[in-house]
């Protein structure tokens, strides 16, 4: 009777012990893990690319003046045949090309001096829209010609000329590969200098594309940037 006492004893000790061990594995795993958890790093990635606009538009603004409105119409009417003639002949399609409806001023009931001034000044506004940017390019610079036509242009700070880049949807993905791939060698270095390995990506977020200007100077060419922010796991070597 004892010695079966004695061997339940010690099965239960042992089961006890076991059961200990097994617990203070799990504990001693969870708080790994949880520290592990804890170990990541947090880095961005940049990706730019100079790319060339594919579209132009181009606001070809004019103005007549006078004291009777309906001369001034046909005045209008003419010298946008005489600019569309122009941008014809330069090698645009009519589908390229808007005329705005006319905005009158009375110049009079503004409070402008009346001697030797014109009532009524009409403007209006032939935008071309267009992706023929090296043909818009040169038309603009010879829009003097329109001048020697007749046709009094007008400098507009409300229309002016703008060069977009439409292409964007086409190399998004590209680039966002491309700034991750950037994140990762920040990440890379950083667990190098630490004594780590860098593991999977624990959070990442994509940062809005910008599109500007390459300079003031050539609004033709645009540079796209776009930054991501990546958290990786760290582990041990």
């Amino acid at each position: 009777m004892e010695r079966r006492l004695v061997a339940a004893a010690t099965v239960l000790g042992l089961c006890l012990a076991l059961g200990l061990t097994a617990a203070g594995f799990l504990v001693g795993r969870a708080l790994y893990e949880a520290r592990a958890a804890e170990r990541y790093v947090t880095v961005k990635g940049l990706s730019e690319r100079e790319v060339p606009a594919d579209l132009v538009l181009w606001p070809v603004v004019y103005s007549v003046t006078g004291d009777d409105l309906a001369a001034l119409q046909g005045r209008v009417e003419e010298d946008a045949a005489k600019i569309r003639t122009f941008l014809r002949v330069l090698g645009f399609d009519d589908s390229e090309m808007s005329l705005s409806a006319p905005r009158v001023t009375d110049r009079q009931g503004q409070g402008y001096p009346q001697q030797r001034i014109d009532r009524y000044q009409v403007e209006s506004t032939l935008t071309v829209r267009t992706s023929k940017i090296d043909v818009a390019r040169a038309a603009i610079e010879r829009s003097g010609e329109l001048v020697k036509q007749g046709v009094t242009l007008t400098q507009s700070y409300e229309y002016t000329t703008q060069y977009l880049f439409t292409g964007l949807e086409a190399i998004k993905p590209e680039m966002i590969a491309e700034a991750t791939r950037d994140a990762r060698r920040a990440a890379q270095q950083f667990a190098d200098d630490s004594g780590s390995q860098v593991g999977a990506i624990r959070n990442a977020q994509q940062g809005y594309f910008s599109i500007e200007d390459r300079d003031p100077f050539s609004p033709e060419y645009k540079r796209i940037r776009v930054v991501t922010t990546v958290q990786y796991f760290l582990a041990d070597e």
